[in-house]
């Protein structure tokens, strides 16, 4: 699936992924490949990308915003983000 992380300033991130961990208002949630359609408030947090399936993974800092799923392409809009180090 293609994943979009989007800023009012600049596109942050463009790929395709195995998949991406999200910060929801109500709790983390996970969208893989062929996710049913979806729009969700986002909170604050941390944005996990699984860029495939042998455990190679990136991560964003994010501030509050959405996401949307459609056509197996994932947009994350918000307000700011940065990219984070791996631990």
């Amino acid at each position: 699936m293609n994943l979009e992380i989007l800023t009012p300033e600049k596109r942050l991130f463009s790929g395709d992924v195995f998949g991406v961990q999200l910060p929801g208002t109500t709790g983390m949630f996970e969208i893989l490949d062929r996710h049913a359609p979806l729009v969700s408030a986002l909170k604050s947090g941390k944005v996990k990308v699984l860029r495939d399936k042998n455990n190679h993974f990136e991560y964003f800092e994010i501030q509050s915003g959405f996401v949307e799923v459609i056509h197996n392409k994932v947009s994350v809009l918000v307000e700011g983000a940065v990219p984070l180090e791996p631990k």
